[in-house]
């Protein structure tokens, strides 16, 4: 994520800020990807912190307008996990709208979100993370810290974090946009198998074993469940991977035969050098953090099968939605 100025007083700020310490207010443009001063502020901005600027006719900014659900507000804890869980999609689509997905100039639909609680005034419920013909169900009670660290620790998933599943569940609905060019289905197929084969008998017997088993070919072990996983899981790590690099660009830091000031990670079009760069990135962090007796940032491998698939996804993903059919979508 960039860094932005204040544009009053040219201080630095970030992206979840309602106000600078000068006093000025200020909204987010997803477009000119700059705060600004004044405008007409999302319809949510008092409930959950939203800071983009309003868009649609009820005043809700363009990631608000993608919830058609928000989690039951008379059980209180949920106002909070909404928030939680709404700035993990705002920070998830400035990501991909630098890539042009779910701008003005892209003609495709849109992911719908549906945001749940297991907690309601009626008592527990269950909630299903998925994806189902663009439609995002997200269980916000993983955006708990304590839930989701038993989680976390339940399916051995190191990166299952709210901003992950976002990511994630995101890919699943781009999936079904690039899916209606055979270009693009004939180049996935040979890659990471057939999407056709059964997705509920892939799920069990992915869960059938052991949950450390080793897969090479695979960036996570869910990965190796089935193609539709194995999507998901790779653009999630390539946006994991360039929102990392150019965070640590955005912040100043350098390395040797690191990228040079003024770099943008999503403007990189070599796979291998953004994979490069955020690795060295990646490995003097993971060295950091040991001093302080952390987790290590990104403790993942890549293998050659995995840098394959993540130089398709990114291919893919930086060539934009402009070049698609804006009537593929099933």
């Amino acid at each position: 994520m960039q860094t932005f100025r204040c544009p009053t007083c040219q201080k630095p700020v970030y992206f979840d800020n309602l106000s600078c310490t000068c006093g000025q207010e200020m909204s987010f443009d997803p477009d000119a990807q700059i705060m600004q001063a004044g405008g007409k502020y999302c319809a949510n901005r008092a409930d959950i912190a939203c800071n983009w600027q309003a868009e649609n006719a009820k005043g809700l900014c363009r990631s608000c307008a993608m919830t058609e659900t928000v989690p039951d507000l008379r059980t209180a804890d949920n106002l909070p996990l909404w928030q939680t869980s709404e700035a993990a999609k705002r920070w998830m689509l400035a990501g991909v709208m630098r890539w042009g997905w779910f701008t003005p100039s892209d003609p495709g639909p849109r992911p719908v979100f549906r945001m749940l609680s297991e907690q309601t005034a009626g008592g527990a419920a269950d909630v299903v993370m998925g994806h189902a013909a663009g439609l995002i169900t997200i269980n916000v009670t993983e955006a708990s810290d304590t839930v989701l660290a038993q989680r976390q620790e339940q399916f051995g998933e190191l990166y299952r974090t709210m901003l992950g599943h976002m990511r994630h569940e995101t890919a699943h609905f781009l999936f079904t946009r690039l899916a209606g060019d055979w270009p693009f289905l004939n180049a996935f197929r040979a890659l990471f198998g057939d999407e056709r084969a059964d997705y509920a008998a892939a799920l069990q017997s992915h869960y059938s074993k052991p949950v450390d088993q080793p897969h090479p070919a695979h960036i996570t072990q869910y990965a190796s469940a089935h193609p539709h996983e194995d999507w998901a899981e790779t653009i999630a790590h390539l946006l994991h991977l360039t929102d990392l690099l150019d965070s640590g660009a955005a912040a100043g830091m350098s390395w040797p035969d690191g990228p040079l000031p003024g770099y943008d990670a999503y403007a990189e079009p070599d796979t291998e050098a953004l994979l490069r760069h955020a690795i060295a990135l990646t490995i003097a962090t993971n060295h950091v953090n040991r001093a302080v007796d952390l987790p290590d940032l990104y403790p993942f491998v890549l293998t050659a099968p995995v840098r394959e698939k993540l130089g398709f996804a990114h291919a893919q993903m930086t060539k934009g939605a402009g070049a698609l059919n804006p009537y593929a979508f099933a």
